[in-house]
Parts: structure tokens; C-alpha cells; sequence
């Protein structure tokens, strides 16, 4: 019986490919193909297992959605609600944790399908440039690491993808509490003041500027009005862009809005209810 030997591992499949164009060239189009289909193969098997790869996924947002809506960490974005309001919603947030697994997971694969896409067309582009009879100029250690950039790269590039998902998950949850609970208002909150913080000039122009979400009832009611900042949907979103950190913190009374954003008949009603809650008092 013939001895079983292991498949050849990316690195040890790139040195054979490489090795053997540098000896014999582009001398058919079928030795090109065939090697370009191992590097293929080589490379899907040398990535990390999809199941690992979603239990990974499942791992980093469930923690998330355990720090924010089993523990409440939310409420810092909320100030004006309660442990027992968000309790009520984790049906709804529940599954758009699912939904944000499923869809990082299927970022991440294409990010993999691109990769190795990347690579064969790199080791193809070379192979081609190799003339029939092969060259003693190949310089194989470059070749391969330039061949391999793409895939070298994915690692870091899967960690930052879940990272970035991460802050695009912690958005939406805070967005549903406020689109059901009735918020006013989102106050952009940027970290521009953080050591290190790569952030976006424009999104440090815009901490503590007050957006007013469209169709809320108190502009329903003639209560309220958009300000000068205008509304929440007339601008890209917190964490919307890639590595972007902004969050709202939501306004949900009269109270907390600026004047500028008041109507008179804001301003009145606002007048009476403090009155009351002094007279009440």
C-alpha cells in the first residue's frame, strides 16, 4: 500500500510552483493552470475553518450584546430610560445580534474569496512573465512573498473587520432602543479626544452637535423643530463608516433639547410642565 503523505502546506505548494516555472517557463498554458488550482487549494486550506471562524464571530458580538443589554452599559447612550425598558426589547435586539453575525461572516468570506482570488492572479501574472525554458534571474524568495501579500494580510485584516463590525453592532442596538422608544434627538458623540485615535476631522467637528430624527412626536405635535444641525438621517451615521467609533447619545424630553430647536409652542408647553413640577413639589 502506498504511504500516505499530508498535503503540501501554502508555503510548501508557492516553492514548488515557483521552483518549477523558474525551470521551465511558460511552456503551456495547462502546467500554468494546474499549479495555479494547487495554490487555490492550498490556500482555502490553509485559512481558519468557517464553523471556528462563526463560533469566533459569535463569541466577540455575544459579549458585546452581554455588555450592553444584559448588563446595561446601553444606558449610558440612554440616560433617560431604564434597565426595564431595555429588557423589553431584547427580543428585537436579540436578533439583529444574529443578523449581524450572519452578515460579518459573510463579509469575512468574501474578504477570503478576494484574497485568494488575489493570490492566483499574482502567481498567474508572474508565471506568464517567465519565458519557455525558464530563467535563472528569478528571485524566488520575493516572488513568493509578494505572491502570498494578499494572504499574508488576511489575519489582520479578519481581526479589524470583526473589530469594525463590533462598533457598527454597538450603533444599530443603540439605534433600535431609540427608534422604539421614541428619541427626539441623537447628540454626536466623538473620540477625537482619545490618545491615538485615528478619527475623522469632520466627526470631531460635529461632537456635541444635536441632530433631530425625523418624524418624532414632538415635531408631529408642533413641539419641536430641526435646528441648525438638521436631521440625524441627512448625514452619514455613527460607526456607518469603516473604523468609525462616533456614537449617538439619544434625547428623549423637550428638556434636553437645545432652545434653538424649541417652537413656541415648545417653549410654552415646557414652561407649564415645569411650572407643575414645581407647584407639584
Amino acid at each position: 500500500m502506498p504511504r500516505w503523505t499530508p498535503p503540501l502546506t501554502l508555503f510548501e505548494t508557492l516553492t514548488a510552483a515557483v521552483n518549477d516555472l523558474a525551470e521551465h517557463g511558460y511552456d503551456s498554458p495547462e502546467r500554468l493552470a494546474a499549479w495555479a488550482e494547487r495554490i487555490r487549494e492550498a490556500a482555502r486550506a490553509s485559512l481558519m475553518p468557517e464553523a471556528e471562524l462563526a463560533e469566533l464571530l459569535r463569541r466577540s458580538l455575544g459579549s458585546i450584546y452581554q455588555r450592553m443589554i444584559e448588563r446595561g452599559t446601553i444606558l449610558q447612550l440612554h440616560p433617560e430610560l431604564t434597565r426595564y425598558t431595555i429588557a423589553s426589547l431584547q427580543p428585537k435586539l436579540h436578533a439583529e445580534l444574529q443578523r449581524r453575525i450572519l452578515a460579518s461572516a459573510d463579509l469575512i468570506k468574501l474578504n477570503r474569496v478576494q484574497a485568494i482570488d488575489k493570490t492566483v492572479q499574482r502567481f498567474v501574472g508572474w508565471g506568464t512573465s517567465i519565458p519557455a525554458g525558464g530563467s535563472d534571474v528569478v528571485t524566488r524568495v520575493e516572488t513568493k512573498q509578494e505572491i502570498r501579500k494578499a494572504l499574508s494580510q488576511l489575519p489582520f485584516e479578519e481581526r479589524r473587520v470583526a473589530i469594525d463590525q463590533g462598533h457598527k453592532f454597538t450603533a444599530a442596538l443603540s439605534q433600535i432602543v431609540a427608534l422604539d422608544n421614541g428619541a427626539l434627538a441623537g447628540m454626536w458623540r466623538s473620540h477625537w479626544r482619545q490618545a491615538g485615535y485615528n478619527y475623522r476631522e469632520h466627526h470631531r467637528e460635529r461632537d456635541q452637535h444635536v441632530y433631530a430624527v425625523r418624524g418624532n412626536w414632538a415635531i408631529e405635535a408642533g413641539l419641536m423643530k430641526a435646528g441648525p444641525d438638521g436631521y440625524s438621517d441627512e448625514h452619514e451615521q455613527p460607526a456607518e463608516w469603516p473604523f468609525c467609533r462616533c456614537k449617538f447619545q439619544w434625547l428623549y424630553s423637550l428638556s434636553r433639547l437645545p432652545d434653538v430647536m424649541l417652537t413656541q409652542k415648545g417653549r410654552a408647553t415646557l414652561d407649564r410642565v415645569q411650572l407643575s413640577a414645581v407647584a407639584g413639589g
